[in-house]
This record gives C-alpha cells, sequence and structure tokens, in this order.
C-alpha cells in the first residue's frame, strides 16, 4: 500500500486478471463444500491486506495463480480456514467490486478491513468486529504546519482528500469549512496525491497510517484532541452473504473467528504493521 507506485502497478495487473477461471456457488451449496474458503479484498491496503510476489508462511494463494496475499485480513482469514478444515485462497477485488462479489457467489466472505454501517447491513450479514482501528487520524507531510495540527477544526478551508466508497472519505465533512478533495479508489493513490500537494491531508485508520508512515519517511500522522475526534465507528468485521445469519455457515465462521483471542488479533496486526512492505522494496 505504500510503495505506492510498485503496489499501485502489481495491483492493477492483479485486478485485470480478476475474472479469469472463477466460479460462483449456488443458493444451496454451503461455503465449505469445495473444500476452500475464499475471501475476497483490495490487496492494496497494507497492513490489512497487500500482495507479495513469494509465498511465505503468512500468505495465501490469489485466485489468479501470479501472486499471493498477505496482511491482517489474510491471517484472521487463514485462522478461520485452519479452523474450519479448509484451505484459504484470496480473490483480489476492487472495493466497490466487494459486495457484488459476495452476492453472486464470487466469494464466500469479505474480509477487507470493512465497518458494519447501518447501509451495508441492508445487503451483508456481518460477523462480530475482528478489529478495533482506534479511530481516525490525518495523514500529512512531514515538517509541514499541518503536521503540528491538534484539532480538526484547524484544516478549515484545506485540501483533505479520503479513499472512495468508505466512512474515511464521509467523515470529512465533519470539518467545517474543509476543502472536500475529490476522493481515490486505493490509498496508493491517496498517497501520491499527498505527496503531490494534490491535497495537504489524509484520512485513514491508525494502523494504516502507521504502514504508509513506516514505508515513507517524508509522511507522519497526527492524533486530534480526545474532546475533538471524528464520530466515527473504527470497528471491522467479517461480511458474508445476506439471509445467511442464522445458517450453519455464518455460525462456523463467527465461532471460528470468537476462537482467536484479542491477544492474538493485536499481535497479529503488530506483526502485520513491522511487514508490510516498505516503498524502498
Amino acid at each position: 500500500m505504500k510503495r505506492v507506485l510498485k503496489l499501485a502497478l502489481a495491483g492493477t495487473m492483479m485486478f485485470s486478471l480478476v475474472g479469469c477461471g472463477s466460479s460462483s456457488k449456488s443458493e444451496s451449496e454451503s461455503i465449505l463444500d469445495d473444500g476452500v474458503f475464499t475471501v475476497g479484498m483490495e490487496v492494496n491496503y497494507a497492513p490489512f491486506n497487500w500482495a507479495e510476489t513469494k509465498e511465505s508462511d503468512t500468505t495465501a494463494p490469489l485466485t489468479t495463480g501470479v501472486s499471493y496475499a498477505d496482511g491482517y485480513d489474510v491471517q484472521i482469514a487463514k485462522k478461520i480456514a485452519d479452523t474450519l478444515g479448509v484451505k484459504c485462497e484470496v480473490k483480489a477485488i476492487e472495493w466497490d467490486g466487494l459486495q457484488p462479489a459476495l452476492e453472486s457467489g464470487e466469494i464466500d466472505a469479505i474480509i477487507a478491513g470493512m465497518t458494519a454501517t447501518d447501509e451495508r447491513e441492508e445487503g451483508i450479514d456481518f460477523t462480530t468486529p475482528y478489529f478495533d482501528g482506534g479511530g481516525l487520524v490525518m495523514i500529512v507531510k512531514k515538517g509541514s504546519k499541518q503536521a503540528s495540527y491538534t484539532k480538526k477544526s484547524q484544516f478549515k478551508g484545506q485540501k483533505v482528500m479520503g479513499q472512495k466508497g468508505t466512512a474515511y472519505d464521509t467523515c470529512i465533512d465533519q470539518i467545517k469549512g474543509v476543502v472536500h478533495c475529490t476522493p481515490k479508489a486505493k490509498y496508493p493513490e491517496l498517497v501520491l496525491a499527498l505527496q503531490q500537494g494534490d491535497c495537504v491531508g489524509v484520512t485513514a485508520e491508525m494502523p494504516v497510517a502507521m504502514g504508509i508512515c513506516q514505508a515513507n519517511d517524508d509522511l507522519t500522522y497526527i492524533k486530534f484532541d480526545s474532546s475533538d475526534q471524528f464520530d466515527y465507528d473504527s470497528t471491522v468485521s467479517i461480511g458474508l452473504k445476506e439471509g445467511t445469519k442464522d445458517s450453519e455457515d455464518f455460525k462456523k465462521v463467527q465461532d471460528a473467528l470468537d476462537q482467536i483471542s484479542t491477544d492474538d488479533r493485536e499481535s497479529l496486526m503488530n506483526d502485520c504493521v513491522k511487514r508490510a512492505p516498505t516503498s524502498e522494496e
């Protein structure tokens, strides 16, 4: 997500191949009948998910067969698959295509750092949260005047950008008088826009901001005063097909998720923040 040019190009290649050789499951078929737990994610949103060219103990194969996926979402998916006794594979899908892919049976679940909003719950059944990102922060250029800000209101009259189709973008309007820039589809595009001066701030959850700044030493992030936080749900949950909440499949996935302790979840995220590719890589 941060090695901006490299992964943006790699992500573009993967998304162009994503429809090749895929199959969908029927309404009556269990998501586990084929022995594979297929999860959808962007594979472009470190530390939650990113692409790797080499297989390792922490990766899962992509359905395109040309690369692998790693990241926190991948670790959660792999642990669930292990508990269920099936293989885990990842399908790289752009954010706006995740829900349609779930509805069609192209994927079994969305594990992509997705928050269970009221709007999304109209078309997706969500598990309990598997991570809490700790609220939104603002990524800015290191050494800029914005780097010393402590309040959202200080961004009044300034250009701020978020990711398209997410609360990261809609929350920007909570800053009175802000210049709300046209959102970008992927975080590498947001990082590039910030570095090029198209905006002065990019909204992100804490783990994402940490990963971006770790990989780009010209960037930093700021946390706002406790009395001046965004009104935002920072939890993320697993999404399964609408109408399956009472099904055996849903219960099995939820039970498998419940077996991952809070300490394990925090440890997995810390490891992913450290392991995520840098801009040099």
